[in-house]
């Protein structure tokens, strides 16, 4: 009996000890010396050069799988079975990222893509890759940064993702189940090795350019719904357009607004990049009713990238969208309403540019960059950390290591956010309402955009990293009673790092610019 307990015991002590390992692994600081920190101050405008690459990240999917239960979820204890495409004999299955876990795709609509844009004035050279991702996690942002050849001469490259909730889960939490990570190592790989491709090709691609800059800050309000209150929105297109002055061709086109690419919803199960398809298909190619085009397209590379979409900024199923051609009204996720969606935009985008506010073919840039840390309340992503579902190491306990940046080209100011931004943190209307878990007046003022220099006010929402909801701190409401007389709490707080979050961004951003703008 008494060998019985020992050997017991002592299997139970290696699987705490193993526990431990493999938590403590899981917890490890991926780049212990690594810091992001740059400071650039342009003070003579020089010619601007610019280039743009975009290369498909679009998984193969070997396996197909049929849903018996019409769940939307691969479930075997369901029933549900797969056509072994490969023949290995096993489901080969990519997990698509957004909304619930064990949402297997089941083939391919459109192409996802690493797009990049690159500006250069002589002496700073940036790098703007956009992925069509859920979101990428400052670790894997930091890994390609070290596979950019050094010969390529970039000052710094951010890394951004569209949010696109029908594509691969690049950030782990979307899996099958909730103690298994959602990502396929090889596809995370495979982006990797394209976003660093797509940045060589860019820098191949880069010609003495002029800049002409357009926006259309109220068209596309009717295209997204704000889900919680405040109605605060980041729906204002803003557009660069990049055109060779030698020959007078167009380079490419970087198209900034906010919304989540979920219009699709939870029920699709094609690969898609959701509605930046549609847009970056007319802005290119033109804008087409039936087989008879409409609007011809611009040409070269379109690059959209997303602003301040917390709130939650969506085209809700609840948000009826027309083709702007037919008006015919769409209600249900549909490709067909997602469509309607993507040309409305490009519409939008391209009579905007028709009408640039100002074109530069020379400026300075001016940059700065501040490595920062946030620490982690969120239960779920405190387990998620430790069991490596949400795949990051932490810098001492639960504080995790991201990046917040700022930056100047001419008349242009730039902001990057490493995570889904609440939009009245950027452009106003922080409230304190009855309810509210700490019973503090709005700590995130003057919003962002207030404080950029600029004439023409970019933000870019998850770039460099998605740290989920950033939400103000007055408006945190995890316990009842809950704010604006609502029943339940709402829906952001489960997917923060924590109420400290956005204090800290807004007071990093606020510093960065504060240097940027008075740089004595």
């Amino acid at each position: 009996m008494k060998k019985i307990f020992k050997t017991t015991g002592l299997i139970l002590l290696i699987a705490i000890v193993g526990l431990a390992i493999w938590i403590r692994s899981n917890l490890k600081d991926r780049n212990p010396d690594y810091k992001a920190d740059i400071k650039i101050m342009g003070n003579h405008p020089s010619a601007l050069k610019a280039g743009f690459a975009a290369l498909k990240i679009t998984p193969e999917i070997p396996d197909r799988w049929t849903d018996v239960n019409h769940d939307f979820e691969y479930r075997t204890k369901d029933g549900d079975t797969f056509e072994d495409g490969n023949g290995n004999g096993v489901f080969d299955a990519f997990w698509i990222a957004g909304f619930s876990g064990g949402r297997a795709a089941n083939g391919i609509h459109d192409d996802l893509w690493a797009r990049t844009m690159v500006i250069d004035d002589g002496t700073t050279r940036i790098a703007i890759v956009v992925l069509d991702a859920i979101g990428y996690l400052h670790d894997d942002v930091v890994d390609i940064r070290s596979r950019i050849p050094k010969e390529a001469g970039v000052t710094y490259t951010i890394i951004a993702s569209t949010h696109d909730h029908e594509s691969p889960d690049l950030v782990g939490i979307w899996g099958d189940s909730p103690l298994k990570s959602g990502i396929n190592k090889q596809y995370m790989e495979f982006v990797k090795d394209q976003a660093v491709k797509s940045i060589v090709a860019a820098l191949q691609n880069m010609r003495p350019a002029r800049l002409s800059i357009s926006q259309d800050l109220t068209g596309a309000i009717p295209l997204v719904k704000d889900t919680r209150n405040p109605e605060v929105f980041d729906s204002g297109l803003r557009l660069i357009k990049a055109i060779d002055k030698e020959n007078g061709k167009v380079l490419g086109s970087l198209i900034s607004w906010a919304d989540h690419p979920e219009t699709l919803w939870s029920d699709n199960l094609l690969i898609s990049s959701d509605f930046p398809h549609y847009v970056r298909e007319g802005v290119e190619n033109g804008i087409y009713k039936g087989d008879s085009l409409v609007k011809p397209g611009i040409g070269g590379v379109a690059v959209y990238i997303n602003g301040a979409i917390g709130g939650l900024m969506t085209t809700h199923p609840s948000l009826a969208v027309k083709d702007p051609f037919t008006d015919q009204k769409y209600d249900e996720p549909t490709f067909e309403k997602t469509e309607a969606q993507g040309k409305q935009l490009a519409l939008l985008a391209l009579n905007a540019m028709e009408n640039p506010v100002e074109e530069i073919d020379s400026a300075a840039t001016s940059l700065i960059v501040k490595t920062v840390y946030f620490p982690v309340a969120n239960k779920l992503f405190q387990l998620g950390t430790m069991i490596g579902t949400l795949d990051r190491g932490v810098t001492g306990w639960m504080n995790m290591r991201s990046e917040v940046s700022v930056f100047n080209i001419g008349p242009l100011s730039f902001a990057t956010i490493p995570g889904e931004v609440y939009p009245e943190i950027i452009n106003g209307g922080v409230e304190a309402p009855e309810g509210g878990d700490f019973g503090v007046a709005p700590v995130e003022t003057p919003p962002v955009r207030e404080m950029m220099a600029g004439k023409y006010k970019f933000v870019f929402g998850l770039a460099n990293d998605e740290i989920g909801y950033i939400v103000p701190r007055s408006q945190w409401d995890a316990e009842a009673p809950f704010t604006y007389g609502k029943p339940d709490r709402p829906y952001g707080e489960v997917n923060s790092l924590g109420p400290e979050t956005a204090p800290l961004l807004h007071e990093s951003i606020k510093q960065l610019l504060n240097e940027l703008n008075d740089p004595q």
